[in-house]
């Protein structure tokens, strides 16, 4: 898609607003100094839609991977054992993202899901969860600070659409 009133066009259509979508829109306003009349009155029509619930913003995810949970709370648990650690700077989300590419993926759909998730991985996978995030921390324990200058996803993450799409429509156009 290439314009914002194109992608209002198919929001209003659909009856939905994806992740996508509203990362193009940010995109494209965020690429253009001035927008043109055109595309402002498009974001003002996404506006009205979404305050009037024609389009329904989509959440990020309405999935979660449990192995998540488990790799982060027992990186934390062992990064408190080892205490010294917090001096040698080694990044939770670091050990967690090493561990879960080792790791199978445990999606859940709902909160029973979930459960079931969690208690099958306690039961069939603790020992394995326990040695890929113990190998995660000795592998930064034992590694060169890399790329100390890069950014962390979701730094410039916005949580509410509506409250981005009104944002962009005060900064593009003072009138409004």
């Amino acid at each position: 898609m290439s314009s914002i009133q194109e992608i209002v066009e198919k929001a209003l259509k659909d009856g939905y607003l994806t992740p996508a979508m509203e990362a193009e829109v940010g995109r494209i306003c965020d690429s253009s100094g001035d927008l043109p009349q055109e595309e402002y009155k498009a974001l003002d029509r996404l506006m009205g839609a979404l305050l009037a619930g024609d389009v329904v913003a989509m959440p990020q995810r309405q999935f979660i991977n449990v192995m998540e949970e488990l790799v982060i709370s027992q990186t934390i648990a062992r990064l408190a054992e080892m205490g010294a650690v917090a001096e040698q700077n080694v990044d939770i989300g670091d050990v967690a993202a090493y561990s879960l590419n080792r790791l199978p993926p445990l999606y859940a759909t709902t909160e029973e899901g979930a459960e079931y998730q969690r208690q099958k991985a306690l039961e069939d996978l603790k020992d394995l969860i326990d040695s890929k995030v113990e190998e995660g921390i000795n592998l930064l324990l034992n590694s060169p600070a890399y790329f100390p200058e890069r950014t962390v996803i979701g730094e410039k993450v916005h949580s509410d659409i509506v409250g981005q799409v009104g944002k962009l429509l005060q900064e593009y156009d003072p009138e409004s």
